[in-house]
């Protein structure tokens, strides 16, 4: 298609959030393009926020294809300063998926994304609390991608996931890709194991958060869509 009749990028709504989650109050923000189709909420792990720019650029090529995005902080700053000291916080998979259901509840009970079907995506140790959360909320998550994720965190969890679940690992990342594919045997939805030939842990590589982001973006449109996607 040449450059003159491409579309024309959509416009893209950011709002902020505060979601309650028991009594911790959690930050977030909402990415909202033009006539959505699903909604993705993002699960940061190992030490990341918000305002992750690997996050950010694959949430970008997820409104491009017409999906809303959530990214939330699932530690209050009070909580990021003490795992900044221990380290201890992004490996608490059960605090940080309890936090993500809580996320799930709010935003299926509010508009503008009360309508929407969602979809997880986790890095890092947020994979794990995505697949936690997608286990616990089976009726309310439609998808799931983990990228660079250790899924194999979530443990007794996994044999209750009901999402297609879709794991992104780099070619060169490889005692995290052994992790993935132990998960992914414990796995009993649709499941789906992609390497990005090049690609370390934080896929740095020119070019392969890219295709990343390409493959959770296709998973996403395929599952909360209801369209193929390019179509």
């Amino acid at each position: 298609m040449s450059e003159s009749k491409k579309s024309p990028p959509r416009r893209v709504d950011w709002r902020p959030l505060r979601i309650e989650a028991g009594s911790a109050v959690l930050d977030a923000d909402l990415g909202l393009p033009d006539d959505p189709c699903g909604l993705v909420l993002f699960a940061h792990g190992s030490g990341s926020s918000r305002f992750s720019p690997r996050n950010r650029h694959v949430a970008g090529m997820l409104h491009a294809a017409g999906l809303a995005t959530v990214l939330a902080d699932l530690l209050t700053p009070a909580e990021e300063a003490v795992d900044d000291r221990t380290r201890r916080l992004r490996f608490d998979i059960a605090l940080l998926g309890e936090r993500l259901v809580y996320a799930l509840d709010a935003l299926g009970a509010a508009a503008p994304t009360a309508s929407l079907p969602v979809g997880l995506f986790g890095a890092s140790t947020g994979a794990a609390a995505a697949l936690v959360a997608a286990a616990q909320r089976a009726q309310a998550v439609r998808a799931v991608v983990s990228r660079g994720g250790r899924p194999d965190l979530a443990a007794d969890a996994l044999p209750r996931v009901r999402a297609p679940t879709l794991l992104v690992v780099g070619g060169h990342d490889e005692p995290v890709i052994g992790m993935n594919a132990q998960a992914m045997a414990r796995l009993a939805c649709e499941k789906r194991l992609e390497i990005v030939p090049g690609a370390t842990h934080l896929f740095e590589e020119p070019g392969t958060l890219d295709a990343a982001g390409a493959l959770a973006r296709d998973w996403f449109v395929r599952h909360l869509c209801d369209r193929q996607p390019g179509a």
